[in-house]
This record gives C-alpha cells, sequence and structure tokens, in this order.
C-alpha cells in the first residue's frame, strides 16, 4: 500500500505562508501544534475502522491482534471521548495495564495501585523517570506494590470497573493537566493524581517511599522545564 499522501515541503509552506513575519520560535510553537493535530487525526483514522470492525462483529481480541497491542489495550485505546479524550497514548496505555494487572490479581475493580503498576512498567514515561530521579529504582518499587496486595475471589470476567479511589485520581490527574496548562493528560499527571488522593493505596507506597507531592511535583516541573529547554536549544 502506497504511503499516505502528506507532504512534509507542504506543511512546511503552508506554515510559512500562514506566519510569513513570524519568528523561528513561533513556528516551532505552530509545528506543535499541527503535528499534534495530525496525531489527532491519525487517532481518528483507527478508530473510524475499529469501530467498523466492531460493527462487522470483530471481537476486541481480534482488533487488538490487528493493532499489536492486547484486547484491553484495544479497549481502552478506543474509549470514546470523556474523561479519556486528552489522555496521550502513553497514558491509555497505562491505564489498559493497569485493567490487565487487577485481572491478574484476579480484584474485581481497578483499584489506585493497579494504575501504579502501569506506571511502573512503562520506564520510558515520564512518570517512570521522574521517580527514577528521585532516587526509587522501579523495580524495587514495584516489589513493594506487589508485595502489598493480596489476590481476590476469583478471575472477574468482561469490563472491570474502576474503584472509587480510581475514579477520584483520574478526576485529580485531570485537575493536575489543567493547573499545568496541559492540554494533554500524560503519566506525569496520572502520578501528581495518584499522590492527591493521599488515603489510597498507591499513594500511601509512594509516600513510604519517600515520593511525597511536594517532591514530585516540582520534579515534574523540572522535567517539562528541562524538556523545554532542550527543544529551545536544538
Amino acid at each position: 500500500m502506497p504511503p499516505l499522501n502528506v507532504d512534509l515541503d507542504q506543511l512546511v509552506q503552508q506554515i510559512d505562508q500562514d506566519l510569513p513575519d513570524a519568528d523561528p520560535l513561533t513556528k516551532v510553537g505552530e509545528a506543535r501544534t499541527q503535528a499534534r493535530a495530525l496525531g489527532d487525526l491519525g487517532d481518528q483514522l483507527i478508530d473510524h475502522y475499529v469501530q467498523a470492525a466492531r460493527a462487522d462483529g470483530a471481537s476486541w481480541s481480534q482488533i487488538g491482534d490487528a493493532m499489536g497491542v492486547s484486547k484491553q489495550a484495544a479497549q481502552q485505546r478506543s474509549t470514546p471521548g470523556g474523561r479519556f479524550a486528552r489522555f496521550t497514548m502513553r497514558a491509555r496505555h497505562v491505564l489498559a495495564v493497569a485493567t490487565e494487572r487487577a485481572r491478574e490479581f484476579q480484584d474485581a475493580g481497578v483499584d489506585t495501585e493497579h494504575v501504579l503498576l502501569g506506571l511502573l512498567d512503562d520506564p520510558d514515561g515520564l512518570a517512570a523517570k521522574v521517580i527514577v530521579s528521585l532516587g526509587v529504582p522501579l523495580d524495587t518499587l514495584t516489589d513493594t506494590v506487589r508485595s502489598a496486595m493480596t489476590p481476590g475471589e476469583g478471575t472477574p470476567l468482561g469490563h472491570i470497573p474502576f474503584t472509587a479511589d480510581s475514579k477520584q485520581v483520574l478526576k485529580e490527574t485531570a485537575d493536575a493537566a489543567i493547573e499545568l496548562q496541559h492540554n494533554y493528560i500524560g503519566t506525569e499527571h496520572m502520578l501528581l493524581g495518584l499522590l492527591r488522593v493521599p488515603q489510597s493505596r498507591a499513594a500511601q507506597v509512594l509516600t513510604g517511599a519517600g515520593l511525597d507531592a511536594t517532591r514530585v511535583r516540582d520534579a515534574v516541573a523540572a522535567a517539562l522545564a528541562g524538556y523545554q529547554h532542550k527543544n529551545k536549544r536544538s
């Protein structure tokens, strides 16, 4: 199949034409906006054919195989609008892993410790990098989380709902992104969201490892500032 008819030269020319008097940094910002729009368009393209496959009778397992992901990841990735609309692909994958961990531990709901395991499962995510930067090895924290968990009763079938604490974490995650003036929700916001529900088991594990809300918030801000500085230098 031939590549999509998206030409880099045309995109560059369009930005230069729309912003003829803008300085290079302004054009960097516009290019980032356009890139995000292209990513959103790609997501919509996938969603279109996922819904078409579902209408044709395809199972989530079959769709996951076609996408190269698990059944749960395909379901999470294709959640329409709502609270997951601004989640990055990496953040959505964390939720998919969290669902898989709930099933692994035979729990009836996706709880905060499952979400934390999802974050720790992605060493390239900003949340995991922040944790490591604060001197806590991912493997050590993973072992701590798992040792604090006890298997549930029976393997849950079908959809596994979020617990009340996890729903609160999702709300706090969105609030953290808003406070940082981000129009997306990434793994770093999820980490902050976990810590903003202090009664949750995930928050207790994190604070027990010395990862309190203030330290993590400062580390996230420093990491984001570092990325911005690097992009400006580049």
